[in-house]
């Protein structure tokens, strides 16, 4: 039976960003379900990185994550992993509420914003139909690699000697000695402290490990690659409906990437494509740009996991003080990976926050805060 500081629970994006933030100052064994690591959750992101996404208070976690996402330390990548893309989110001439709403929202953030008519909108948007009269645009959105971003930090928890066994599902954790025993895949593993960084399963983790669930629900989200006539704009920006209703931006070879920015409750598991969430993506993308789609070129459906107040969850369980929680990151978890794993790295070591996070609250992620409601 293997010994270890630490064991994480899922080598996602949470997962392998903590273990490669901690590898050097302990033990860790990182452990994953599928054959390979992000196959539910991170490798099926939609690859932006906009501040203003996930809202006002997950907002500072994206911010402080720019710098190593632009520049990351050599040892780590030697090239960045964000691209210029920019943003335009929209509204109708009826709905100048929304991005009044939205322009009120991050008043205090600092985020470069500015309020555009349609026609500055449409010159960056070619094809945009003119009841989008309400534009606010978002000039420091960038594209963002996200299979690199999984891979360095994978790479870099390796190069630490962290431990990854995939094909490895938990099948069953209890306390021995006052120490975790896990066992997965026919092995046993022992560790100090346990990280649940198992995404859509965290809640199923904590139950196996006699943790009170903090309620985090598995969200499908479906994506849809489409090719039209006249093609997109290789520099248009990513285009985000106020409403919340869409989100679309252009994708290699002249054709899109879109969504209907949709949340479907389910169960853990495998996703597929729903083919009613793809007809109403293609719906709403005809109501604001004036082209003929020609045909679905892709279609894929992936879980995003929210806690319920769609914050992220970084820290000790309230009943257990060495079960840490680092999930509930919804869709949200490639842009704040940085800063959320420096943050992690910081409260389960008990080390002072790195200087990147001095902007950032961390009560408002504290696992603690679900103890009243459990």
């Amino acid at each position: 039976m293997k010994h270890f500081d630490v064991a994480i629970i899922g080598a996602g994006i949470a997962g392998a960003s903590i273990a490669s933030e901690i590898g050097e100052d302990r033990s860790v064994v990182l452990l994953e379900a599928e054959d390979h690591p992000g196959y539910h959750s991170t490798g099926r992101s939609a690859a932006f990185w906009t501040e203003s996404y996930g809202g006002p208070l997950v907002q500072p976690l994206t911010s402080a994550s720019r710098s190593f996402l632009e520049n990351p330390p050599p040892e780590f990548s030697e090239s960045g992993f964000l691209r210029p893309r920019g943003a335009v989110n929209i509204s109708r001439d009826d709905e100048q509420h929304l991005a009044d709403q939205f322009l009120s929202d991050f008043a205090e953030s600092g985020l470069s914003m500015d309020r555009w008519s349609w026609e500055q909108a449409a010159a960056l948007v070619p094809n945009l139909k003119p009841i989008w009269t309400h534009a606010i645009h978002e000039p420091d959105c960038r594209d963002i690699d996200v299979a690199a971003l999984h891979a360095a930090y994978l790479r870099d928890a390796k190069r630490k000697n962290v431990e990854l066994i995939c094909r490895a599902p938990v099948s069953e954790i209890r306390k021995d000695g006052g120490m975790w025993e896990l066992s997965a895949r026919n092995e046993s593993y022992r560790a100090t402290v346990l990280v649940n960084a198992a995404g859509a399963w965290a809640d199923g983790i904590a139950r196996m490990a006699g943790v009170k669930p903090v309620g985090i629900q598995p969200l499908i989200r479906n994506m849809v690659q489409i090719e039209t006539d006249p093609p997109s704009s290789p520099d248009m920006p990513l285009v985000v409906g106020l409403d919340g209703s869409f989100y679309f931006k252009p994708e290699a070879g002249g054709g899109y990437w879109l969504s209907p920015h949709d949340e479907i409750p389910a169960e853990p598991g495998d996703v597929a494509p729903d083919e009613l969430s793809v007809a109403i993506a293609i719906d709403r993308f005809e109501k604001v740009m004036d082209v003929a789609v020609r045909r679905v070129t892709r279609k894929w459906a992936g879980l995003r996991s929210f806690a319920p107040d769609r914050l992220p969850v970084i820290g000790f369980d309230a009943g257990k003080d060495d079960f840490f929680w680092f999930a509930g990151q919804g869709g949200f978890g490639i842009q704040t990976a940085p800063a959320a794993a420096k943050l992690a790295r910081s409260v389960l070591l008990g080390q002072m926050p790195d200087a990147s996070l001095q902007m950032i609250n961390a009560r408002l992620y504290e696992a603690s805060r679900f103890a009243q409601d459990r």
